[in-house]
């Protein structure tokens, strides 16, 4: 079997970067960013904050669209979404005038803060990092199977640099940044040290970016990961408008009767007359998102028709929920996202270090040519 020379893996790492380098950093400037986008939010914008200086208990969910429909009496509430508890609950609704609004009410007070008609920066980077605002059709996106693929690429430029650094392990236990050799040793370095701290990061953003790539496999395929939510059955259709409705908050209550520690995050109201409330929020578990526990709440009827904890899961929807805490770091709250914006920092860093080792190296290949060639013009 011929052995693969040294040349080659160093050419292929720099061809797992260098030719789509600008998009990869650009990825990873973005994710980093998303990583901290709710405290960016709190810094940033006052109206999004939740101050509480009376310390009063949160109020209901019903309590607060009440607020907003004492401002806006027509307004259509389609969804309520909980964030951190430093942040306002986003109520979005549509209006006479509005076709998509988000309201801002604090769970405290019960005060509308503020009204946007366009996406919050939240959702701005999400989108931007996800699948970098490329529109969806027919069950894909583009931009999504661009970002999805820079797995491999990650994995690709992981694989190789342990290939090309022999004994990368010194680096832990002697590292060096050598900043009186010159430009080219210092980027050396710089790209090694944070290449080899960075392994069990980039295993991580590998892993889940695959797995990112085979999710958009399967939407485009139609290939569902969790159920439709259901509809309420024709016979279950009340024969007089003056039947009594079960209220979001008794939804909430039997959901809560359902999974214990359950914290609602993500609320979606009927949108019809066969609708359910679908309640999807979080538990006491850890490595699960906020969506993890989820019940679809006949609102005729007060019946549970589906329920989903991290117990009833399939194997795919267990991966699916535990892809994105992993990914953006916020398995153990503003510790472990400050980690995550660090080394997703240093892996921006690694692109350009990178690219500029690359970039001179091939100015350097050039060089003995335009010498030749001005040598024999002189003579």
């Amino acid at each position: 079997m011929a052995k693969v020379s040294q040349r080659f893996w160093f050419q292929l790492h720099g061809w797992c970067s260098l030719p789509i380098w600008v998009l990869f950093c650009f990825i990873c400037v973005t994710g980093t960013i998303s990583v901290i986008s709710h405290e960016l939010t709190w810094l940033t914008n006052s109206a999004a904050r939740a101050t509480n200086p009376g310390n009063f208990p949160e109020k209901t969910k019903e309590t607060l669209i009440n607020s907003l429909k004492s401002q806006h009496p027509t307004a259509d509430v389609i969804s309520i979404l909980s964030y951190e508890p430093y942040l306002v609950n986003a109520i979005i609704f549509s209006d006479t005038d509005k076709p998509y609004a988000v309201a801002y009410v604090n769970q405290y007070t019960g005060e509308v803060q503020a009204i946007n008609e366009t996406i919050s920066f939240i959702e701005f980077m999400r989108t931007l990092h996800g699948w970098l605002f490329f529109p969806w059709q027919e069950g894909y996106s583009l931009g999504y199977y661009l970002v999805s693929l820079m797995a491999l690429v990650m994995l690709g430029a992981l694989v190789t640099g342990l290939i090309i650094y022999k004994k990368f392990w010194h680096a832990f236990t002697q590292p060096k940044i050598r900043f009186n050799k010159g430009s080219k040793t210092l980027l050396k370095d710089l790209h090694t040290l944070g290449g080899v701290w960075s392994i069990w990061f980039m295993v991580i953003m590998s892993v889940t970016g695959l797995w990112y790539l085979v999710q958009a496999i399967m939407w485009h395929n139609e290939i569902d990961i969790d159920s439709h939510a259901p509809l309420v059955s024709i016979t279950q259709l009340p024969l007089s408008k003056s039947t009594e409705i079960v209220g979001l908050d008794g939804a909430i209550a039997i959901t809560k009767e359902q999974h214990p520690d359950f914290t609602p995050t993500y609320i979606m109201l009927p949108e019809h007359n066969r609708g359910m409330y679908n309640i999807m929020g979080a538990g006491d578990t850890i490595f699960y998102d906020r969506y993890a526990f989820s019940t679809s709440v006949n609102p005729w009827t007060g019946e549970v028709a589906a329920s989903k904890n991290p117990k009833s899961m399939t194997l795919l929807q267990t991966v699916s929920h535990i892809a994105d805490p992993l990914h953006y770091g916020n398995i153990g709250g503003l510790w472990t996202k400050v980690i995550w914006f660090i080394f997703g920092f240093i892996l921006s860093g690694m692109s350009v270090t990178g690219f500029m080792m690359y970039a001179k190296k091939l100015v350097k290949t050039q060089l003995p040519n335009v010498s030749s060639i001005n040598i024999v013009e002189a003579k």
